[in-house]
């Protein structure tokens, strides 16, 4: 999924365009999966205005891993209902944030295997710091041990997860797990990992970077 425009970034462009150590962040996170699953079916879901900016990029750089273009649309959800119905319904579907760059092929695969074997998963990832529940001009402090925070990829079965799309959008569909779960379904979560941020701020692209060039040799 990438339908951001980067309003929060201040940077100009779509923030999955925004270059990390040298490249788009959208090849990082295609390029995680194809490396993780060879053979994989990949599906980007951009803004149909945006589509000649990622093939222009995709020269620019010389990406050729194989992928379709979906077209997004105005919410997430629906970006996520179509691309859907561009797959076939048997096998798995892990549907990640491509402003993810850094997830792990280790995380991908273990993320198919649980969900082949418990029907779904979600990766999350504890709470660090205290939390306060406000309600109007009041706050009270609520357990952190009770929350986690959830991540992407989140895989399913293609035949349930499609029929979960089916349904009309409701602002309480935050993520995959959300819409999976209004029909019925009981989440599986594994650790996830803190290096899968999510970039969403100028500091977020700051410290991405700065792990890539601590993990290169």
């Amino acid at each position: 999924m990438a339908g951001g425009v980067g309003t929060r970034m201040n940077a100009g462009i779509p923030k999955q365009f925004l270059i990390l150590a040298g490249k788009p962040l959208l090849i990082y996170s295609i390029q995680a999966f194809a490396n993780a699953c060879p053979g994989i079916t990949i599906v980007l879901a951009l803004p149909p205005d945006q589509f000649s900016a990622w093939d222009t990029l995709c020269k620019q750089f010389a990406f050729t891993v194989p992928h379709k273009v979906s077209a997004g649309g105005i919410t997430r959800f629906h970006s996520v209902q179509q691309a859907l119905s561009e797959l076939p319904d048997d096998g798995l579907v892990a549907i990640h944030d491509g402003v993810r760059p850094l997830v792990s092929e280790t995380l991908i695969r273990n993320a198919f295997i649980t969900a082949e074997n418990l029907d779904n998963c979600v990766p999350v990832l504890p709470v660090n710091e205290s939390l306060r529940m406000v309600t109007g001009n009041l706050s009270v402090p609520v357990d952190r041990s009770s929350f986690r925070v959830v991540q992407t990829p989140q895989v399913f079965f293609l035949a349930p997860i499609k029929k979960a799309y089916e349904q009309s959008y409701q602002e309480r569909f935050t993520d995959d797990a959300t819409v999976a779960e209004s029909t019925g379904e009981t989440i599986h979560m594994i650790p996830g990992d803190p290096v899968n941020l999510k970039i969403t701020h100028p500091y977020d692209l700051a410290v991405a970077e700065y792990l890539i060039e601590k993990s290169d040799p």
